[in-house]
């Protein structure tokens, strides 16, 4: 029998500094419930606003999986790798932490602000050597169906980490049914509504609602209006 956890948009926690306006799906930094700490290997999922020209120090991470997806604007990432690069909508970054690195990330434009999702993924191996990724996909082949954004596989679509995850985005017209099959044995879903509604599995969901879904083999989705956009995480539920 399937288990399903769901998160309202409203039940988020968060951190309005001003600058950033932070929306937290799971407990983060000031930011803890108990109830909320991770669904499976998915350990952090913040949905980000930095206005114009500001951004988030140089600061550390290790044995993380770090994915950022923007939604609005364009952000500025440089990291003790060496690597200065500017991600936009239809960008997918990714940094396996590994034995540690630094980082800074900056609203790149003085006249508006950025959006993005920072995810957190607990990786599959400790220690690995960081590693910096980041690619550009076509948004119009995510009309009406599910493209791959990330996958365990480097000759796979999409960019790569270290975790046996596959991440797709889709944007659909009103009414359009697909159905996705989890594509390991033992990993749930994570769905994250990013416009629009949707019914996943037959629970309703509104704009920045997520539903985690466990012990399944697949699951049923069908836009509720168009222009609907989503994100659907596959990840194990081991940690």
């Amino acid at each position: 029998m399937k288990n399903k956890v769901l998160h309202k948009a409203g039940s988020r926690g968060l951190a309005n500094h001003g600058w950033l306006v932070s929306r937290h799906t799971f407990s983060f930094a000031n930011y803890y419930n108990p109830d909320r700490m991770n669904f499976g290997v998915l350990r952090v999922l913040n949905d980000d606003f930095v206005a114009a020209g500001e951004g988030f120090g140089t600061h550390p991470h290790d044995n993380m999986e770090i994915i950022s997806i923007p939604l609005e604007g364009d952000l500025e990432h440089k990291d003790s790798m060496g690597n200065v690069a500017v991600i936009s909508k239809g960008d997918v970054q990714v940094m396996s932490a590994g034995t540690g690195i630094t980082h800074s990330e900056y609203n790149k434009n003085s006249d508006r602000p950025v959006k993005f999702l920072q995810i957190w993924l607990f990786p599959k191996s400790q220690h690995v050597k960081p590693r910096y990724d980041q690619i550009t996909l076509k948004t119009e082949d995510r009309k009406n169906k599910l493209q791959q954004i990330l996958s365990p596989d480097p000759q796979d679509a999409g960019v790569w980490i270290h975790q046996d995850a596959w991440f797709h985005m889709g944007i659909f017209d009103k009414g359009i049914e697909t159905k996705y099959q989890i594509r390991k044995s033992g990993n749930g879903v994570y769905a994250f509504v990013l416009k629009g509604s949707f019914t996943i599995d037959g629970t309703e969901l509104s704009e920045r609602d997520g539903l985690g879904i466990s012990d399944a083999d697949g699951v049923d989705i069908m836009s509720g209006q168009a222009g609907s956009e989503i994100l659907l995480m596959d990840i194990p539920m081991n940690v």
